[in-house]
């Protein structure tokens, strides 16, 4: 049986797929790129094929006769034409929850970043700032508490639950928009409508999949119903957000700043109107990164194939 691992670079450097190589003849490649000759070349003959971010379209699933499973290492699944892999009997799965614990992290690392600005004075020790200071402290951007402030989470799944408490613990005030309602034990979180959370919230943390509904959902309208102090945190997609609006909004000081882990063309592009931005925060996608996030990713991929491979289907996407 083959098995291609289309880019296993960020999980090749520092572990082991060994037990991944038991189950096949694998061929490893630390990256692929986008172009259909390439991926096609490297996945003619395979029946499993592995992939982070390597897309596979309709056009690839067509022309790769032999496949028949294709595991995709991360929980969203845009990478994949689901529709094109059903109809050529071709089982997908993916890994939900594997990074919960660390995007949710990750998300009030963004947060604290924002309001507590330790990188930036930080630095500003390392350069003499504080040497050449007549007091014994200073600041050059203004600090934040984040009691009693109010948290809006649009999507109320895995991370954005544990965003939650992580935002209750800070005695923030927790609110969430859900596409359906939830069933919420805890008394002191609500659910509203998102036209509510948009004008409530001193901090709105995204947490939904990309689809044709949530493309551009944070745009010039729903910016118009926030507060101009808003903080506003994606660990979620970068599509979700309208860059260009985002970018303008915090330029003419219409939301007060802009923390992200993602950008919708990744890596981020030279022409990306944040990076201009004022008071935009930008990582390089690292939120899922941590070694035990990305240890457990790889055990749950070799599992769900091993699954497969014994006729007890685990993580199947439908």
């Amino acid at each position: 049986m083959k098995i291609v691992l289309l880019d296993g670079y960020e999980l090749n450097r520092d572990l082991n797929w060994k037990l991944l190589r038991e189950l096949g003849d694998c061929s490893f490649y630390n990256r692929t790129s986008e172009d259909n000759n390439e991926i096609l070349e490297r996945i003619s003959d395979a029946e499993i094929v592995i992939t982070h971010k390597t897309p596979l379209n309709e056009y690839v699933i067509g022309k790769a006769h032999n496949l028949k499973y294709i595991g995709i290492m991360g929980t969203g699944y845009d990478v994949v034409d689901i529709n094109s892999a059903h109809k050529n009997n071709i089982i997908v799965t993916n890994v939900p929850t594997y990074a919960s614990d660390a995007v949710a992290q990750f998300t009030i690392s963004l947060l604290l970043e924002v309001v507590g600005q330790v990188g930036l004075h930080n630095q500003l020790v390392h350069n003499g700032n504080w040497l050449k200071s007549p007091d014994f402290t200073f600041w050059n951007k203004p600090l934040f508490e984040l009691s009693g402030k109010t948290l809006g989470l649009i999507g109320f799944g895995h991370i954005a639950q544990k965003v939650a408490k992580l935002g209750h613990a800070f005695n923030m005030n927790v609110i969430f928009y859900n596409h359906h309602s939830k069933v919420v034990p805890e008394k002191w979180i609500k659910q509203v409508s998102l036209d509510e959370l948009l004008q409530q919230s001193d901090v709105i943390s995204l947490h939904v999949p990309q689809t044709p509904t949530t493309i551009d959902l944070i745009n010039k309208t729903t910016i118009s119903k926030m507060k101009p102090t808003v903080i506003l945190l994606n660990t979620a997609r970068g599509s979700l957000i309208n860059e260009s609006d985002v970018a303008e909004a915090l330029n003419r000081g219409r939301i007060y700043a802009f923390a992200t882990d993602v950008v919708q063309h990744e890596p981020i592009r030279p022409e990306n109107p944040l990076l201009k931005a004022k008071n935009c925060y930008i990582t390089p996608h690292i939120a899922w990164a941590p070694f035990e996030t990305r240890e457990r990713l790889l055990g749950i991929t070799v599992n769900n194939l091993k699954s497969y491979l014994a006729g007890n289907l685990v993580n199947v996407v439908d």
